[in-house]
């Protein structure tokens, strides 16, 4: 496997980890990052949807997962580490643009997350400035694809944890 794919499955897993997370434990060690605090334009600094929960998730397993993919166990971290970093730039950004936690907004869902582990990789594993565009294009076309598939799961796992009516 090429050092782009590798990276690449990193990129996919650190921010699909939360997802999994949250889809196995909800609602279990469901805290927000930012506690629940509002920024001076009285939105969510982050929303609901930035867990603890889902950071301990990709910090933790990304590293085990780079172990896997036969890279060293620090380049699975930094990926983690970027992934969440862009991740919290996104919603931050779409907080600030009045959009609802879970939103969709093209683009910033799928740039910052793929582009902060990136850059935070790129000269460690000398990836040369196409490799990491197409990196960043990838996992981009990937979202975009798959995110409805993981929005019915999603659906699919609220509906069945909800107690049901009977009429």
């Amino acid at each position: 496997m090429t050092t782009s794919l590798q990276i690449l499955a990193l990129v996919i897993w650190a921010n699909a980890v939360p997802v999994l997370a949250s889809l196995l434990l909800d609602p279990r060690f469901v805290h927000p990052l930012d506690g629940g605090r509002a920024w001076r334009d009285g939105r969510p600094l982050l929303g609901r949807s930035k867990t603890w929960r889902g950071l301990v998730a990709a910090l933790t397993t990304t590293p085990l997962m780079a172990l896997l993919l036969a890279l060293p166990w620090s380049i699975g971290l930094l990926v983690a580490l970027g992934a969440m970093l862009g991740d919290l730039i996104a919603s931050f950004s779409k907080r600030r643009l009045g959009l609802a936690p879970g939103e969709s907004a093209h683009l910033l869902d799928e740039i910052p997350e793929a582009l902060m582990a990136v850059v935070f990789v790129r000269s460690a594993l000398g990836l040369s400035l196409i490799q990491a565009v197409l990196i960043v294009v990838f996992f981009g076309l990937l979202h975009v694809i798959l995110m409805p598939v993981v929005s019915r799961l999603r659906a699919a796992v609220a509906r069945a944890r909800s107690p049901r009516e009977d009429s």
